[in-house]
């Protein structure tokens, strides 16, 4: 049975951090258990491709991730510049509209509305996107999510 709040009182931070220890590892062991399981979920297809009507153990598991990655980092995922432009003025347009209800709610002098209102009148043609020398498509790449650390 585990020591009570009132109990651990009485520990020193040694005893404390020697109780703790088991569920902090439990935590990351779950975590991970969590993580193999969801690419398990998310790379079935592949899975499946590779080795069909086979129990995968967490390295195979992993491995095979490791390995889809790769392949996918060889043959970069495009998106047309034509859609990329598409959605870009869609936002645009959207971010000018936002912008005048914001300014018919809060009024401010009249001279900063003018001079906004010039800015957002012609679209910004500035894409950040890297574009290939055919000028049919561009790469577009997201950045990992952050990992969850208990520390």
């Amino acid at each position: 049975m585990a020591p009570t709040s009132m109990a651990m009182d009485n520990f020193s931070l040694k005893q404390k951090n020697k109780l703790r220890k088991p569920i902090v590892e439990k935590m990351r062991r779950d975590r991970i258990n969590s993580s193999i399981e969801q690419l398990k979920r998310l790379l079935e297809k592949e899975f499946h491709k590779q080795q069909p009507n086979v129990k995968l153990e967490k390295a195979d598991i992993l491995e095979m991730a490791v390995s889809y990655l790769q392949q996918q980092k060889e043959q970069p995922q495009s998106i047309p510049v034509e859609h990329l432009q598409q959605d870009y003025n869609q936002g645009y347009s959207w971010c000018v509209k936002e912008a005048l209800q914001f300014l018919g709610h809060h009024p401010t002098s009249g001279e900063t509305h003018k001079q906004l209102l010039n800015h957002l009148k012609v679209p910004q043609n500035n894409l950040a996107f890297s574009y290939p020398s055919d000028q049919k498509k561009a790469t577009v790449s997201s950045a990992p999510a952050k990992i969850w650390r208990p520390w």
